[in-house]
């Protein structure tokens, strides 16, 4: 195995290591990272159980719906309509998709 020797470490204020900063190239290489486009098999396990893959990430990502809405500059109740609809607008899944951080691939249903 060829040793890691690309990055550097930070420091926290108690001078302990708190930080590594590394290539993103070396980084998708460690086992365990999920490459760009990509989806976490926890994600679609619930997908598979049956959520919406706008649940699954949603709560794969630790947020609530008030987060959700409060990101995408709606109201919880507004947010909770889009989340169990059958066939969201292509626009709301974008919004969603970028309220998320994940590219609308990535929410397809």
């Amino acid at each position: 195995m060829k040793a890691l020797t690309n990055y550097q470490t930070i420091t926290g204020a108690d001078g302990k290591p708190a930080f590594v900063v590394m290539p993103y190239a070396d980084f998708i290489q460690l086992p365990g990272a999920i490459p760009p486009g990509m989806i976490p098999n926890a994600v679609v396990g619930k997908a598979v159980d049956g959520q919406s893959m706008l649940q699954a990430w949603r709560e794969y990502l630790m947020l609530t719906q008030a987060e959700m809405a409060d990101r995408m500059g709606i109201t919880q109740a507004g947010y909770a309509q889009i989340e169990s609809a059958k066939r969201p607008r292509k626009s709301t899944l974008e919004k969603a998709a970028a309220a998320l951080g994940i590219s609308l691939e990535q929410l397809a249903y």
